[in-house]
């Protein structure tokens, strides 16, 4: 049976600044799901009208950047530099707007009308989440609009906020991050963990990946192209789940043509609620196979 849940995988999220002219055109050809064209944190002061100057050439030169999602993180609207950047970006041909440091839901909405009255179509909004008070007040930002696709973390800001000291096993953080799961799932939000700042220690990338996918995350930031291939694998099914995945949509499907609700697979109850898990996981699946990716879908996790 195929698949009908409208899902657009999001496993990796590249941040790309947009100062310097040659990131930009190296992203074109990433394995990233999503880009986020950066104005905001890693673009200097003084760098910030050059790097509005860069990111408009590029998309005039060409706004296609293969099959990833084209998102452009602006400053906060409550400044000068957020303002400015919303009136350069507002004819770009982008797929939504990263809004970063959200801390209630009525800057959220105070915001949200902000970009509507510069933009003339309606774009996906996402949120960065990245202070102790947005974890707090998650479910009720979460819960504003339904304008908002997707949760970014931002983990850095939180961390030093928090005044824990970061380790390999993010213990100081897992609280926070669960709290914004929890927040994000029961909003039908998209949400995804942010990036491992470590580029030279592997591993614990690696583990860090696995521990967001685990958490419920359904992907990672990522702050350098090295980073994306086995941060793309970590959020790949593997193929005991592309099995299980398709037997569960089989089994249902012949329950509900048999009058029943319910499914059994090897003596285990299989309730509706799962289709959505199974849908979820053969829709990336699909999305692995048509992007040449088919090597990532091992048979481990």
């Amino acid at each position: 049976m195929e698949p009908t849940l409208n899902y657009r995988p999001r496993r990796t999220m590249l941040y790309v600044p947009t100062h310097v002219e040659r990131y930009l055109e190296k992203a074109r050809g990433l394995a990233a799901d999503s880009i986020v064209f950066d104005l905001q944190e890693s673009v200097p002061p003084q760098h910030k009208q050059t790097a509005r100057d860069v990111l408009l050439n590029a998309f005039s030169n060409s706004s296609t950047f293969e099959y990833s999602e084209r998102i452009v993180r602006i400053n906060p609207l409550s400044t000068e530099w957020g303002e400015q950047d919303l009136a350069a970006i507002k004819n770009l041909d982008i797929d939504a707007i990263l809004l970063p440091r959200i801390e209630s839901a009525e800057s959220l909405l105070q915001y949200i009308e902000q970009i509507d009255d510069v933009f003339s179509n309606k774009l996906n909004i996402m949120i960065n989440i990245e202070s102790p008070l947005g974890v707090l007040r998650a479910e009720e930002i979460c819960a504003a609009s339904g304008r908002v696709s997707c949760v970014v973390m931002g983990v850095t800001d939180l961390s030093n906020e928090l005044k824990i000291t970061q380790t390999n096993d993010r213990a100081g953080l897992l609280t926070s991050l669960s709290l914004v799961v929890l927040a994000a799932r029961a909003h039908k939000k998209c949400v995804i963990d942010g990036p491992h700042f470590d580029l030279k220690n592997v591993q614990a990338c690696e583990f860090s990946c696995r521990q967001a996918r685990d958490l419920g995350f359904d992907g990672k930031a990522v702050v350098h192209p090295i980073q994306l291939d086995y941060t793309n694998d970590a959020f790949t099914p593997k193929l005991d789940d592309i099995n299980r995945a398709k037997a569960i949509i089989t089994a249902i499907k012949q329950a509900n043509e048999e009058g029943r609700n319910v499914a059994v697979i090897e003596d285990r109850l299989i309730e509706p609620s799962l289709r959505e898990w199974a849908e979820r996981v053969l829709t990336l699946y699909d999305t692995v196979k048509e992007l040449g990716q088919n090597e990532l879908i091992g048979a481990s996790r």
